[in-house]
């Protein structure tokens, strides 16, 4: 359940972020009302994720870096923008990270 929420949360956050663009500096409505909708839903996810206990630097790590790649990549699929190496070496060492980061969250230290 609780990966299920934060799906939700990273869903609603690359909802909202991707109407930005398409709002245009909010002159078209429809975006800002997924805009509004999207965060609301991403922090309200979000929050229920870190009530049922995930940690909150494991559920933050998951939501930005998943949230980074799905923007990154619907930038080039919907926009044309482009990616260079560099920036997709960068895109992988924000997902390795996060592989840290939760494989991490499972031991204990001393």
């Amino acid at each position: 359940m609780v990966y299920l929420l934060l799906a939700l949360a990273i869903v609603g956050e690359v909802a909202a972020t991707v109407s930005l663009k398409l709002s245009e500096g909010f002159t078209k409505p429809w975006p800002v009302v997924v805009v509004v909708v999207g965060y609301l839903v991403a922090f309200t996810s979000l929050g229920f994720v870190l009530k049922l206990g995930m940690p909150i630097g494991v559920a933050y790590a998951i939501w930005c870096a998943f949230g980074i790649a799905a923007v990154a990549t619907i930038g080039v699929v919907l926009f044309g923008e482009q990616l260079n190496p560099l920036m997709v070496g960068g895109l992988v060492l924000v997902v390795l990270g996060v592989v840290a980061i939760e494989l991490g969250s499972g031991q204990t230290t001393g």
